[in-house]
């Protein structure tokens, strides 16, 4: 095996720098050697370079955005690389997906030794591919906030610039259908969530049934609600009870279309984008991915 740790110092705020030494720690008996981040996306730079060198193994400290930054880069080039996900930043949802014990660095470096890993999806918008979670509305300007909020780290953060945008924000009209069906009319929506993985946010479990090895992706639809019933549809989603409400919907699928009366600004895996056209496709990537796991 040849192996080599990425590192974003800047994940979590800083918790990437201090969590580095642990990691080195725990990998260098498995022959690693380290590539550190330069600055915003860089990960996918040092991913590519990885492959170019032959690893056969890449452990990427950081978070989910850390984590999808290389990830995508090793989809893109249809590599046979193991990924192991090491912990540092806001939220690491996708390692609560996968399984993987992202926070327990020795564990980790036990499993990469022992060759343990299990193939998992992604997912695209338009031809961006991405590993967990992609939002529309809501999520996407919680998101936009979070940049606003120096003060704040972790989960608490998310909570904080989801709290500032819940009575505020004022929703967006789209239509979804799966790829093949007749195009629906524009209609008033909050939020619309296309999830690989079930958590997001650090505290939600958004789509409670997804799962990241289906070849499928559940698409999560919030449409108008009262301040009040923001604020419990909101509560409930920290533990997975908010497709009990009438104002949301959930549907399963291979590939969905989302028309929009603007190119949309969407997150994918917590970082912006912008799509470059008013209609915008999701779809599952299966199987595209080795993640290192139990």
């Amino acid at each position: 095996m040849k192996l080599r740790l990425i590192a974003n110092p800047a994940a979590g705020r800083g918790r990437g720098a201090r969590r580095l030494p642990a990691a080195f720690a725990a990998l260098e008996p498995l022959g690693a050697d380290l590539r550190v981040t330069e600055g915003p996306g860089d990960e996918a730079r040092l991913a590519r370079q990885a492959l170019d060198d032959g690893c056969s193994a890449i452990a990427l400290l950081g978070g989910d955005g850390t984590w999808s930054n290389a990830a995508r880069e090793i989809i893109r080039a249809g590599a046979d690389c193991s990924v192991a996900l090491l912990a540092a930043g806001t939220g690491s949802d996708f390692a609560k997906s996968v399984g993987a014990p992202a926070t327990d660095f020795a564990r980790t470096a036990e499993l990469l030794a022992e060759g343990a890993a299990r193939r998992v999806d992604a997912a695209r918008v338009d031809d961006h591919p991405f590993i967990n979670v992609a939002g529309f509305g809501f999520d996407a300007s919680v998101v936009e906030a979070m940049s606003g909020v120096p003060w704040l780290r972790g989960n608490a953060l998310y909570l904080y610039a989801a709290l500032r945008q819940l009575f505020g924000y004022r929703g967006f009209a789209a239509g979804v259908h799966a790829h093949g069906e007749a195009p629906l009319a524009l209609r008033p929506e909050l939020a619309l969530i296309v999830a690989n993985g079930r958590h997001f946010g650090g505290a939600f479990t958004i789509a409670p049934n997804a799962r990241v090895d289906d070849g499928h992706l559940d698409l999560v639809r919030v449409g108008p609600a009262s301040p009040v019933r923001r604020l419990r549809i909101f509560a409930a989603a920290t533990r997975g009870a908010h497709l009990g409400f009438a104002e949301v919907s959930e549907r399963r699928g291979e590939r969905f279309v989302l028309r929009f009366e603007h190119p949309p600004l969407f997150e994918a895996d917590g970082e912006l984008h912008r799509a470059a056209a008013a209609e915008v496709e999701v779809a599952s990537l299966p199987g595209v991915l080795r993640v290192v796991a139990p």
